[in-house]
């Protein structure tokens, strides 16, 4: 946990600066947390105790600037404060280092490795992921894992995190109509949680198979029907012709009365 050492009055969330202005460089600084933010929005919607935010700056001393990482998780904090939600993320009012700061690299370098790496370290971020698909000989993907106050570079893709309950890795597939590399989170076992577009689809494919379903009960019921009525009306015909058969013996036996004979004694 970070030490503070900070002057005794404080400015609120409301009072700092919520942007530099700085634009980001390019349109996956924005996808790439917004597919992880948007997976956590499904994933954990009965939660409230956990923060995903975007280009959120990170104040850690009300006399320098904000850390602004593409995005970050905090976890044992409000969801929401109301309906203006944050502003920024202010140490010395939530209490809670995030617990995972994640960083694309763009086409301009950023000290990604260098100042962001140490600024990390100090503040105690547990996981530091650095993501940049533009690396040919190393992993697109690096997970540095806070160990004893410095960062060790962990092996695996997907990797599990532990402290967070999720993995987190990259693969192909598609998003915003988008066929490439994306980061996903990840359960215990390697299999990849699904993308909102792709759980509306395996949920309308549910659906259908519901209704194909019910659609096949009801032309099984309507075919038990037609052969209980089929039954229904054979056993009406036998019925008929039991009760014509009996007609003819009451008729065969009045004749043979008639003509004198006894048909009870005809043996």
């Amino acid at each position: 946990m970070l030490e503070y050492n900070l002057p005794r009055y404080l400015p609120s969330a409301e009072e700092l600066p919520d942007s530099d202005e700085t634009p980001v460089d390019n349109e996956l600084q924005e996808l790439i947390p917004g597919l992880l933010k948007a997976i956590l929005l499904i994933l954990w919607s009965e939660r409230m105790d956990w923060l995903f935010a975007i280009d959120m700056g990170i104040y850690y001393h009300p006399d320098k600037p904000a850390i602004v990482p593409d995005g970050f998780l905090s976890l044992g904090v409000e969801r929401f404060y109301d309906e203006e939600l944050r502003p920024s993320y202010v140490l010395w009012d939530e209490n809670v280092v995030p617990i995972f700061v994640l960083e694309v690299v763009s086409q301009n370098y950023r000290k990604e490795y260098t100042t962001k790496l140490a600024e990390y370290e100090a503040l105690g971020v547990l996981y530091y992921v650095i993501y940049s698909s533009r690396r040919r000989r190393k992993p697109h993907l690096e997970v540095h894992k806070l160990v004893n106050g410095k960062y060790e570079l962990q092996e695996g893709n997907p990797l599990w995190l532990p402290e967070i309950g999720l993995g987190i890795g990259c693969e192909r597939g598609n998003y915003c109509g988008v066929t490439r590399e994306w980061m996903y989170w990840y359960d215990e076992q390697g299999q990849r949680y699904l993308t909102p577009a792709e759980q509306v689809k395996q949920e309308t494919q549910r659906a259908q198979q519901e209704t194909q379903r019910a659609q096949q009960e009801t032309q099984r019921a309507q075919q038990e029907a037609q052969r209980a009525q089929q039954e229904a009306q054979r056993a009406q015909q036998e019925a008929q012709r039991a009760e014509v058969a009996e007609q003819r013996v009451q008729q065969l036996t009045e004749q043979l009365r008639a003509l004198g004979i006894d048909p009870d004694n005809l043996g």
